[in-house]
């Protein structure tokens, strides 16, 4: 089968919890009307499953391939990403200015699930070119932007992002590559970047690489890094490509996943030096790849229910196609395995959690468009408090929520999903990088810790358990047997959550070790009570139409129903990962390290 975009859900989502109504009203954002962005999303819905998604098993099968410094990517892709470009979706969240739409954050991300769910590995190059923009519309010069932005917009050039090196992974303060200034404005650059997405291809004209370097007499670890410029053919005054710069593909991994997506190593200065231009200041490289990092991170957790939501899509198709055994409530011959109820709670655990994680990542997006349109001053500085809290939960909880699903989905097929042939196991084998780059689940839960709950003595957490309890209390009051179920959940939930953010502001000076053990606890922890506070509050705007008799009933009703299995079978854990973190840390301490 091929992809379904779940649009009736998504627009839901977008009026409902994320309040697209508001955010239209925002000074810059008019132009994001419910109406618009319905038919965005449905011509976007459109060219996924025609355009995009028949490319992924292919894709798959037949990967991109390198031969003597040139890769080709899978077949139909260089087709599909020219359409892409023209079509204007590389654009949607980007300045009229600069060839853009302009719309907000909120409408572009449904357009970037569904092209995650259409086929990831492609999506992968306009993700890496969404960072570029974001990082060059921040911290590039004048000219900079002139040069690079509209064709970085248009898809008629990509972008790249260069941290990784064979030394430096995640411990970017041992990176050597080195840039040397040559006294005209450029710099020459010299080292290896390995890792690099789409580093090198033959979809677009031009690769434009964001390069994190070292020039000469900077300072040692991460305050002596600066980030440059450094494209694949040099740009001559007028615009035109003048030349091959100095920077070549010497191989592409051989991966579990996302096979069709070229992961380069790249080398820089081989012939001479790779010309590059500083963005910004020298020294302040990481702060400004810190903005396309930012960007990657939460298109990461978008990715995460993309694949989640494919996943569960094909899981439901063979669940009612495969016939084999009873119903155990009796039946006169064999029926289709949704019958059985542990499939039906698999394939429930699967669409909880993938409308969760969906939900959070859209109220999130909304945070982040009233941060930067919203008048009032206090307005913006909550919601930028908020989104800066969500973004490691959105990219740490909801990937590893994918691979989980994903997983599931293998489980529903049985021995027909280890099965390559059925397609299954491409979604779980694509996963499973995605708690892994841009930042692992366990760097994600230390800024979780670290930057965005003890720096502040946990005020921001905080706010958001008071904003949690504000639904709590809307739940008791609902009446419907439903609802309160799923609010004496989150009252369980939210008072976990407290719980460890107190444990965390009170033992961070005393016990670092301790509280870093269930660092990755309480990402997951926060997951959950945020996806559960966001089915809570889909389920008593369900109910309310019901009541009123608007909306689609049999849609209203799963989603209530869909807020009740989250609430009984996920947000219930809240208990145990406080237990865990708070009373568990010893035991992950306790042995020396001889005895591993």
């Amino acid at each position: 089968m091929s992809y379904v975009a779940p649009l009736k859900d998504m627009l839901f989502v977008l009026n409902e919890l994320a309040g697209l109504p508001r955010i239209s009203q925002l000074p810059g954002c008019e132009d994001a009307t419910p109406e618009t962005a319905q038919a965005v999303l449905e011509e976007n819905a459109r060219f996924c499953s025609e355009v995009v998604a028949p490319l992924n098993i292919g894709g798959d099968q037949q990967p991109s391939s390198w031969d003597k410094g040139v890769v080709t990517t899978a077949p139909g892709f260089r087709a599909a990403f020219k359409a892409f470009g023209e079509a204007g979706w590389q654009g949607v969240q980007h300045p009229v200015e600069f060839g853009g739409q302009g719309l907000p954050k909120l409408v572009a991300t449904p357009c970037i699930e569904m092209l995650n769910s259409a086929n990831l590995s492609f999506a992968l190059c306009p993700l890496l070119t969404d960072g570029a923009i974001e990082a060059l519309m921040t911290a590039g010069s004048e000219q900079q932007k002139q040069t690079y932005l509209a064709n970085l917009i248009s898809g008629k050039w990509t972008g790249t992002m260069n941290l990784t090196e064979p030394q430096a992974g995640s411990d970017l303060a041992m990176v050597r590559t080195r840039a040397v200034p040559e006294g005209d404005g450029t710099y020459k650059l010299f080292g290896t970047k390995i890792f690099i997405t789409f580093g090198e291809h033959d979809m677009a004209e031009n690769i434009v690489h964001l390069v994190l370097a070292r020039t000469p007499g900077a300072p040692e670890g991460v305050k002596g890094i600066s980030l440059f410029i450094v494209p694949k053919f040099l740009v001559a005054a007028d615009g035109s490509l003048a030349g091959r710069n100095d920077v070549h593909c010497v191989s592409i991994e051989h991966k579990l996943g996302i096979k069709a997506s070229p992961t380069a190593v790249l080398q820089f200065g081989d012939h001479g030096g790779a010309i590059g231009t500083l963005v910004g200041e020298e020294n302040r490289g990481l702060e400004y790849m810190f903005i396309m990092m930012n960007a990657a991170r939460f298109a990461v957790g978008m990715q995460g229910v993309g694949i989640a939501e494919r996943a569960y899509q094909k899981a439901v198709q063979y669940a009612k196609d495969r016939v084999q055994s009873r119903d155990p409530a009796g039946s006169p011959g064999p029926v289709t395995i949704i019958h059985q109820p542990d499939v039906r709670r698999m394939l429930m655990s699967m669409r909880a959690q993938t409308e969760a994680a969906r939900a959070l990542a859209y109220v999130t997006a909304a945070a982040s468009d009233a941060a930067h349109h919203d008048p009032d001053e206090a307005s913006r500085k909550a919601n930028r408090a908020f989104y800066e809290f969500m973004v490691p939960v959105v990219k740490g909880w909801s990937t590893e929520m994918s691979v989980d699903v994903a997983s599931t989905g293998v489980q529903v097929h049985g021995g027909m999903g280890f099965i390559e042939e059925t397609g299954a196991a491409q979604y779980y084998r694509d996963a499973r990088i995605l708690p892994i780059y841009e930042g692992t689940t366990a760097i994600q839960a230390n800024d979780l810790v670290g930057r965005k709950t003890a720096r502040d003595g946990g005020a921001v957490a905080r706010a958001i358990i008071g904003q949690i309890r504000e639904t709590e209390a809307a739940l008791a009051a609902a009446g419907s047997g439903d609802l309160v179920a799923i609010g004496t959940q989150l009252v369980a939930g939210s008072l976990a959550l407290k719980e460890v953010v107190d444990f965390i502001v009170a033992n961070m000076k005393s016990d670092i070790r301790g509280v870093f053990a269930g660092s990755v606890l309480y990402l997951k922890l926060a997951g959950i009570v945020a996806g559960g506070w966001q089915m809570a509050r889909a389920a008593l705007v369900a109910q309310r139409q019901l009541q009123a008799g608007e909306g689609d009933a049999a849609f209203l009703k799963a989603k209530i129903a869909t807020a009740r299995f989250f609430a009984d079978h996920i947000l219930s854990q809240a208990a145990g990962y406080r237990a865990a973190i708070v009373s568990g840390s010893a035991a992950v301490m306790a042995l020396t390290e001889d005895q591993f």
